[in-house]
C-alpha cells in the first residue's frame, strides 16, 4: 500500500502523517511530495526518515493512494497525472469540490457513494464538514428548509504564516502579516477573497458544499465567516429553521447516536463545546442546543471541531480507510 502525500511540510500534511501512524493505517511505503524548494530533505514517519520527492517521481512509483493538501491550482494541475495511472487521489483543496463530475466526501455522511471508479475525490472545506456532520442526522429526521450559519474561525485555517502572525502581535513582534489587519485582539470578518455578490469564497462553500454532499438543492445555507484570534479549532453559530417540527430531547439523542459526534450541552454546569476541548481531537463537538422563540420549527445550535483534524486531515484518512476497507483501490 504506497501511501503518498502531497504538501507533506504543511500544516495540514503534517497532521496528515501524525494521523497516518496513529491510526495504523496500512502503509507500506510513504511518499512525501513538497514544493521544489522541499525536494531532498528528510521527514519522520513512525521512526523511519523519508525522502520528500518531486511530483513526477512520486507518479512514477504509483501509490494506490495520494492524499493532496497543496492548494487549488496545485491539484488542478497534478491530481489528473496521479489518476492516469492509476492512483486515487483525496484532495483537501476547493479545486475539485463544486466539480459534478467528482465526489464531495464526509464518510460518515456519503461514502456509500464511493465506487473504483472515482480516482480524484474532494474533501470538503473544514467549516462545511463541521457544520454537515451536526445537520446531516438532524436533516433526515426533521428535513432543513434554511440555514444561517456565523463562524469564528482559527488563524490555523489560513496556514503558518497567520499563526506566525498571531504570535508576533502576542508578543508584540513586527513580522509578516498573513491578514491585512491586526488579528490579535480583533475579529476580522473576511475568510478568503470577496466574490461579486459581496459573499467571501469561504461564505459560498458553506452555502454551496452542504447542498452537494447531502444531495439536496431543497434547503439553503447563509454564511458569514470571521477570522478570530484562536490557534487551532473552528466555531459555528447555527440557526436551522425545518419543515417538521422536533423535541429538544429528541434532538439532542439524535446528535448523541450519531457517530462522531459529541454533545456538550449542559447550561446547569457551563458545559458547551469550545475550541480549547476540541483542540487534537477527531470528533465534532455540539452544544448550546435551544430552541428559536422567534419563529417556529426553528433550532439554535454551537459546534466545535479541530480544523486541522475532522476538518482536514482526518476525514481524508477516513476516506482513505473506507477505500482500503471496501476494497475501491
Amino acid at each position: 500500500m504506497k501511501i503518498a502525500v502531497v504538501g507533506a511540510t504543511g500544516m495540514v500534511g503534517e497532521v496528515m502523517l501524525q494521523l497516518l501512524a496513529e491510526r495504523n493505517f496500512p502503509v507500506t511505503e510513504l511518499i512525501p511530495v513538497a514544493s521544489e524548494k522541499s525536494i531532498g530533505k528528510t521527514i519522520s514517519f513512525k521512526g523511519e526518515h523519508y525522502t520528500i520527492v518531486s511530483m513526477d517521481e512520486a507518479i512514477a512509483k504509483k501509490p494506490a493512494i495520494a492524499i493532496f493538501s497543496a492548494g487549488g491550482s496545485t491539484s488542478l494541475e497534478w491530481a489528473p497525472k496521479f489518476a492516469e495511472v492509476g492512483t486515487t487521489v483525496i484532495d483537501n483543496s476547493s479545486a475539485w469540490r463544486m466539480d459534478a463530475t467528482k465526489k464531495l466526501i464526509v464518510p460518515e455522511i456519503n461514502s456509500f457513494a464511493l465506487t473504483k471508479e472515482d480516482k480524484i475525490i474532494a474533501n470538503p472545506n473544514c467549516s462545511t464538514i463541521q457544520l454537515v456532520m451536526a445537520l446531516a442526522p438532524l436533516h433526515k429526521k426533521y428535513k432543513m428548509r434554511r440555514v444561517i450559519v456565523s463562524t469564528y474561525q482559527s488563524v490555523s485555517g489560513t496556514g503558518v504564516k497567520a499563526v506566525q502572525q498571531l504570535e508576533n502581535e502576542i508578543a508584540g513582534v513586527k513580522g509578516e502579516m498573513a491578514y491585512p489587519y491586526p488579528i490579535h485582539k480583533n475579529a476580522i470578518p473576511q475568510c478568503d477573497v470577496f466574490e461579486a455578490n459581496g459573499y467571501t469564497k469561504e461564505e459560498m462553500k458553506l452555502a454551496r458544499e452542504p447542498q452537494k454532499i447531502l444531495d439536496d438543492r431543497t434547503f439553503s445555507v447563509s454564511a458569514t465567516a470571521v477570522r478570530i484570534p484562536t490557534a487551532g479549532g473552528h466555531s459555528e453559530s447555527v440557526n436551522v429553521e425545518f419543515h417538521q417540527d422536533f423535541d429538544l430531547s429528541e434532538v439532542r439523542q439524535i446528535l448523541h447516536n450519531t457517530p462522531g459526534i459529541i454533545v456538550q450541552d449542559n447550561p446547569d454546569t457551563k458545559t458547551y463545546p469550545m475550541p480549547m476541548y476540541a483542540n487534537q481531537k477527531d470528533e465534532v463537538f455540539v452544544g448550546r442546543i435551544r430552541r428559536d422563540e422567534t419563529q417556529p420549527k426553528t433550532l439554535n445550535m454551537w459546534i466545535v471541531s479541530d480544523n486541522l483534524r475532522k476538518g482536514a486531515a482526518t476525514n481524508a484518512i477516513q476516506i482513505a480507510e473506507y477505500l482500503v476497507k471496501n476494497k475501491l483501490v
